[in-house]
């Protein structure tokens, strides 16, 4: 059965959730922790909680999420200092995890323009998957208007946060291939072409993470970057062909398993389709915000917002 276009973006949406409160409590764990612990899929009871976390609580990564969803919904469209200033109220009420970068640039002071900017200027690093992890809404959102529309949106939303363009570059190539698995494309087919629109400095970094021979083993840095971290979603979506499977490969991975099952998520709910999400996984859910009311979200908020952004 093929899934709408509809289903795929409820896919994209709540599967990156899925993945990143499934992966959140192996994250920085060993290898192979998740099916050590869950060896026989759909036995029950991933969603267990840990290192901090509630049993289908998500990060971050989707606290910041649904905060560029609710932005685009609520300003009728891409508006960069609201999106930093939601960022920042949530930055201040001290969430349960926040990226050290991320942390820096909305605690600065400096304005939502430069701050990213100054950041990267001064400490010099800035190509953590911190703006990648929170994109699949976006993705979504973008999507009906085309490659180069959707590309130029992501870059713009990760520049929010990040002053290196690698991570421009990284949230860039994703926006484009969960518009391609939107429209029932593949995005693995797509992957040439789309990096022909990747900014011609950081194509050769991307081409050799995003290849068909390449493994994640084959990483040169930790997959808190996020041309690793991309480039371990999209291995996980090639070497499966279930979304419950590629989410699984992803956190087996070990080291930043949150994000990296956030992005395959999206990427293999997209290709999938909410069909594919197993229940026992979005019923589980929740999504708290810190510094907005104490509103928790769950699968059905979740699906409602992805139907406004146009899904």
């Amino acid at each position: 059965m093929n899934p709408s276009r509809s289903e795929r973006a409820l896919g994209a949406v709540i599967g990156s959730a899925v993945g990143d409160a499934l992966g959140a409590p192996f994250e920085f764990g060993p290898e192979g922790a998740f099916s050590d612990r869950f060896p026989l899929p759909g036995q029950g009871g991933e969603m267990c909680g840990g290192g901090g976390w509630d049993p289908g609580e998500a990060t971050d990564d989707t606290q910041m999420a649904v905060l560029v969803a609710e932005s685009l919904l609520e300003c009728g469209g891409l508006d960069l200092p609201d999106v930093f200033g939601r960022f920042r109220r949530w930055a201040a009420a001290d969430p349960k995890d926040i990226g050290l970068q991320t942390e820096a640039v909305l605690s600065s002071g400096d304005p939502w323009d430069t701050a990213a900017a100054l950041h990267f200027q001064t400490n010099g690093r800035g190509a953590g998957n911190g703006a990648l992890m929170r994109a699949a809404p976006s993705a979504v959102h973008f999507a009906p208007r085309g490659r180069d529309t959707t590309m130029d949106a992501a870059r713009r939303l990760a520049a929010l946060t990040h002053g290196d363009r690698a991570a421009w570059e990284g949230t860039a190539v994703f926006h484009e291939l969960v518009r391609v698995a939107l429209a029932s494309d593949d995005p693995l087919a797509a992957l040439p072409a789309t990096l022909h629109a990747v900014h011609p400095g950081h194509r050769a970094r991307y081409a050799t993470v995003l290849a068909p021979d390449w493994h994640p083993d084959l990483a040169t840095e930790f997959n808190g970057a996020v041309w690793p971290c991309l480039g371990s979603a999209v291995w996980a979506l090639r070497t499966t062909s279930s979304y419950e499977n590629a989410v699984r490969a992803a956190i087996d991975l070990g080291g930043d398993t949150d994000t990296v099952a956030a992005v395959t998520g999206a990427l293999a709910g997209a290709v999938h389709g909410i069909a594919a999400v197993p229940a026992r996984w979005t019923e589980a859910l929740r999504v708290p915000l810190p510094g907005f009311g104490g509103r928790v979200l769950r699968t059905a908020e979740l699906a409602a917002l992805t139907r406004g952004l146009g899904g």
